[in-house]
């Protein structure tokens, strides 16, 4: 089961500069020293899950938009407990964003909590090396790419969904606001994770594979292949029979959103038949991005500071 699944339904990675925290945490497990808040939009809150049924509750909404709504074959384990889960979520730690008008029970006559509307599960490399590694290196070669640069520390970001009734631009910021402050907590120096076409054919989505192939790969020293095994070609057509507009309608949004920010696209594409996808591989180094979304929120990130 893929960790990169998204469901955002809107575009734009919208981070924060100037978000005062400190660099360090916890190296090997979930944090339990995240703060509180990492942000507020009116009654929507974003911060790092804290218990355990919080954690049940976003993987409740993962099995809901993942194969309820979308297309996604679930297991017999799956279907009986109604949960999208895997042996990662032990390790990762799951961004939240909550609504606080709408409270909702953590189990029978138990205490009303805001309701969890969205997530994002994201796995450090710290704790991804003490468990086996990261879950995007079933379909790329990630490894090169982290042996090459052993001084920086790298950030695997996945499972991203979003409440139909919340598919919006503010929960999308809010929940980028909270990556950002997660990366500046934990010093990341990168991040990457996948992105997905709905589609198995690649012949399908010969224009968009062939955009981001010729003018998105990234740069020699950032480049990673995907499996040979899995490896499916993205150059499908000519540079210059690539229009470049009609390649960007036809990009689901959250690619849009990581291109905008900087970042480049691995070597080779992967169909997952499970989920009935075709995914691309997104690189991010934190020095890299663009100037327009690292200032989008002020120097000192007060536009949605708690």
């Amino acid at each position: 089961m893929p960790i990169h699944r998204d469901s955002t339904g809107v575009g734009g990675w919208l981070p924060v500069h100037g978000f005062a925290l400190p660099r360090g945490g916890v190296d090997t497990r979930r944090s339990n020293d995240a703060p509180v808040s990492l942000g507020r939009i009116g009654p929507l809150e974003v911060r790092i899950a804290r218990k355990a049924f919080e954690i049940k509750k976003a993987q409740e909404l993962r099995y809901h938009v993942f194969y309820e709504e979308m297309s996604a074959i679930a297991d017999g384990h799956m279907l009986s407990t109604g949960r999208d889960a895997d042996a990662f979520d032990d390790i990762c730690d799951h961004l939240l964003v909550l609504d606080h008008d709408v409270p909702e029970r953590a189990k029978p006559f138990g205490r009303r909590k805001p309701k969890i509307v969205a997530t994002y599960r994201l796995l450090r490399q710290s704790a991804a090396e003490g468990c086996g590694g990261f879950y995007t290196a079933g379909e790329y070669d990630i490894q090169t790419l982290i042996d090459a640069k052993p001084d920086l520390k790298f950030l695997e970001l996945g499972r991203s969904c979003v409440l139909k009734p919340y598919r919006n631009k503010r929960t999308v910021e809010l929940l980028w606001h909270g990556i950002w402050a997660y990366v500046l907590m934990h010093g990341i120096d990168a991040m990457i994770g996948c992105a997905s076409f709905e589609n198995t054919d690649p012949d399908c989505l010969a224009l968009p594979l062939s955009f981001l192939h010729h003018f998105n790969r990234a740069p020699e020293e950032w480049r990673v292949r995907a499996l040979d095994e899995r490896y499916v070609e993205m150059n499908r057509m000519p540079a210059e029979a690539v229009d470049l507009r009609a390649a960007m309608r036809e990009m689901p949004p959250l690619i849009k959103g990581y291109l905008r920010l900087g970042a480049h696209i691995g070597d080779g594409a992967v169909v997952d038949h499970q989920f009935g996808t075709t995914d691309v591989l997104i690189i991010a180094p934190v020095a890299s991005l663009s100037a327009r979304y690292v200032n989008y929120y002020g120097s000192g990130a007060e536009r949605f500071a708690s």
